[in-house]
């Protein structure tokens, strides 16, 4: 699965900012189904949380989470054969909290036939001046095994590493400000092992062959995000946010967000959300190549080109309310879905004619459902 579609196909549909009271979080239980189709790519699966607290200042999380994979994308059907694969995540972590302070530990595994990652997080927030201001240092690890499937001999490393500081600040009593910046460090084996690039090739009756992609074996990531939400006077909410990706590949991005938030009478809530997404391409990519071997590094990774994307979402949620639930303070079953489109600014439809190297522009629409129950106990 790209890594575009995990990113977007894991994000929420409404914004949130981190909450500035140092508190632990609620005890709750939320089961989840998920789906993704778009781009030849379907996603599907359960999701599994649950928290509990022990005492005042102890909090146990723990997550399981599956994704049933079947890809024929475009890059599949024109140089490969589709797969099907599925992929668990399991994690669990730890909250403590000691007076103003609240502090995270944290591990995740995610297992898939040929890829292997295990990440290690922590996290401390400090609350000050007065509950109306909230600074988080947060670091994560994540060691990542690559393999190739039909190819027991392959195996390579990736090591990660990810540092985060982030500002709370409550500007008024309907006004809250959050600026995070987040840089990660990549090194090893950074690109894909079944992936291509196409280069010229007149003794080729196509016009064209394909060769290993070559990526460097360092990356650097910075991006710094500011997000804003604002309670209007009628109970509803207005949150936005921007954010500026830049990295040692050459790739800048820009992500805009704005969402609205409208409770209806004391059980339903509805979500609208809009997002824009628009990036450069990597110093090494190029859809065609003049020649075999032509750089030092060469990628025809769509994720790595230039493109945009725009992302509609609805959500709505109920609130369950039954007198004999003793054991459940409050229940919420929650609907979201979002309609996503990527434009591709200089990646080919090889799927479709065209003289060699003038192909149809790639675009693609996607549709991502979430169904869930959320518990509080």
């Amino acid at each position: 699965m790209a890594v575009i579609e995990r990113i977007l196909f894991g994000a929420t549909l409404t914004m949130s900012l981190p909450l500035l009271a140092a508190q632990l979080p609620e005890e709750r239980a939320d089961a989840m189904y998920h789906r993704y189709d778009g781009g030849g790519v379907t996603v599907s699966g359960p999701s599994i949380l649950a928290r509990k607290q022990f005492g005042e200042s102890v909090s146990v999380s723990a997550n399981y989470y599956v994704d049933a994979i079947s890809s024929a994308s475009i890059d599949v059907v024109t140089s490969a054969s589709p797969y099907s694969e599925e992929r668990t995540e399991t994690s669990a972590s730890i909250d403590y909290l000691h007076g103003n302070s609240l502090m995270n530990l944290g591990y995740t595994n995610s297992e898939e036939s040929d890829y292997s990652a295990d990440t290690f997080h922590f996290s401390i927030s400090q609350e000050m001046f007065g509950d109306l201001t909230n600074v988080t240092l947060g670091y994560s690890r994540g060691n990542d095994q690559v393999r190739r499937n039909g190819d027991p001999g392959f195996s390579e490393d990736i090591t990660r590493n990810s540092f985060t500081l982030g500002l709370s600040q409550v500007v008024s009593a309907n006004t809250l400000f959050a600026l995070t910046w987040e840089t990660i460090a990549d090194q090893g084996y950074l690109n894909n092992p079944y992936r291509s690039v196409r280069y010229l090739d007149p003794a080729n009756p196509q016009g064209y062959s394909y060769e290993p992609e070559i990526y460097p074996n360092t990356r650097t990531s910075n991006a710094l995000a500011a997000r804003l939400r604002y309670h209007l006077s009628y109970r509803a909410a207005l949150s936005g946010e921007y954010r500026f990706f830049t990295d040692t590949w050459g790739i800048n991005a820009h992500n805009a967000e704005l969402g609205y938030t409208q409770p209806i009478q004391d059980r339903w809530t509805f979500d609208l959300s809009y997002r824009y997404y628009t990036q450069s391409a990597a110093d090494f990519y190029s859809d065609l190549f003049p020649l075999a071997q032509a750089q030092n590094y060469m990628a025809r990774d769509k994720e790595l080109s230039s493109f945009s994307s725009h992302s509609v979402g609805l959500g709505v949620s109920y609130k369950l309310l039954r007198d004999d639930w003793k054991l459940v303070d409050s229940a919420t079953l929650n609907l979201s879905y979002n309609f996503l489109f990527f434009d591709y600014q200089d990646f080919r439809d090889l799927s479709q004619p065209g003289p060699v190297g003038e192909e149809p522009l790639y675009d693609f629409s996607a549709n991502v459902l979430r169904l869930y129950l959320s518990i509080w106990y």
